[in-house]
């Protein structure tokens, strides 16, 4: 059983750390604040480009559920149009 959020209009993936893959080269990860249909709210996020510091995208979510991520954005909105799969951090 999953815990219960304290704002249940937010969605189950409010205050849960999720990677935001995209349909180009980007990803991001970050605290999920809502998914609403203009896109993904992200709060604390980091964006990576596929190939930045010799990282694939996979390499970097590697590191990243290993080791954590640095924070480059203090929010950040996923156009839905762009998203392509969003998953918990912790899953991976």
């Amino acid at each position: 059983m999953r815990p219960r959020t304290f704002h249940p209009d937010r969605g189950e993936l409010h205050g849960i750390t999720v990677v935001v893959d995209t349909d180009g080269p980007q990803l991001f990860v970050g605290r999920c604040d809502q998914v609403v249909d203009a896109g993904v709210v992200l709060h604390d996020a980091a964006e990576h480009r596929d190939g930045d510091a010799g990282l694939s995208k996979v390499d970097y979510l590697a590191r990243a559920a290993r080791v954590g991520f640095w924070k480059q954005h203090d929010r950040v909105v996923v156009p839905a149009s762009r998203v392509v799969s969003i998953r918990r951090l912790a899953d991976l």
